[in-house]
């Protein structure tokens, strides 16, 4: 079936310049862009479905919660955004965040009270938790759904997103993101800009904690390594 409507997923991963991203969109697209969260954390692509197939005027789509394969709509074209970052320096940038929330989750309760060290060694003793051990690993995984390794799969699904940015190479990421929406809308404009942006720490990581996040972020370090690459072998396109 010929595509009779062109839109933008943003998967929103927390705390690697999705906001960012997300200030462009809205720039663009106005009351276009829309976002929502889940409740269901395990598959929710149906419900990401609906919720597109709900919203026929929205060209923009953003969640910090999608998780299982990026949707696939008769007469959709899906272009899919995530963005990867240093695991270590995006676990430093969610504990800064979460001591400033004004929320009162359990992650900001922690933030809040405990020292950067306390604080990781508390979320990676929590079973389940992600936010300090190979989160983006996770995340991705769960578009590739199977029994192979987390990481086989995460790496896989590179493939099933139409950009996947580096927060490092931001303004390049842009670039590429630019690239592959100006083919469907020709009016779409950007600049290097970077919302939320903050300094992390003026402290230093002790060498024990050092090696327990790159240790507990084996997985993260492979996958962003991996899409750095491949976002070096991106063809060198202009926007315009």
């Amino acid at each position: 079936m010929e595509n009779t409507r062109t839109i933008i997923l943003h998967y929103h991963l927390f705390k690697n310049a999705g906001t960012s991203i997300d200030s462009i969109l809205k720039e663009n697209f106005g009351e276009q862009w829309v976002t929502k969260e889940f409740k269901s954390l395990s598959d929710n692509t149906a419900d990401v479905t609906q919720w597109i197939n709900d919203h026929p005027k929205a060209v923009a789509f953003s969640s910090h919660t999608m998780n299982g394969p990026v949707p696939k709509i008769d007469g959709v074209k899906i272009i899919s955004i995530a963005m990867l970052r240093d695991p270590v320096k995006r676990i430093i940038s969610a504990y800064k965040f979460e001591r400033m929330q004004s929320s009162d989750t359990w992650g900001a309760q922690l933030a809040k009270q405990l020292s950067f060290e306390d604080y990781v060694v508390k979320r990676l003793q929590e079973e389940g938790d992600t936010q300090c051990r190979n989160f983006q690993t996770a995340r991705l995984a769960t578009l590739r759904p199977g029994s192979q390794p987390k990481i086989q799969r995460a790496i896989e699904a590179l493939d099933d997103i139409s950009i996947v940015g580096i927060v490092e190479d931001f303004n390049n990421s842009l670039k590429a993101i630019a690239c592959e929406i100006l083919q469907d809308f020709p009016n779409y404009e950007y600049e290097a800009a970077h919302s939320n942006k903050s300094k992390l720490f003026d402290f230093e990581l002790s060498p024990a904690l050092s090696q327990l996040l790159k240790e507990c972020n084996k997985s993260d370090y492979r996958l962003w390594t991996v899409a750095k690459r491949n976002a070096m072998q991106r063809p060198n396109q202009q926007a315009a």
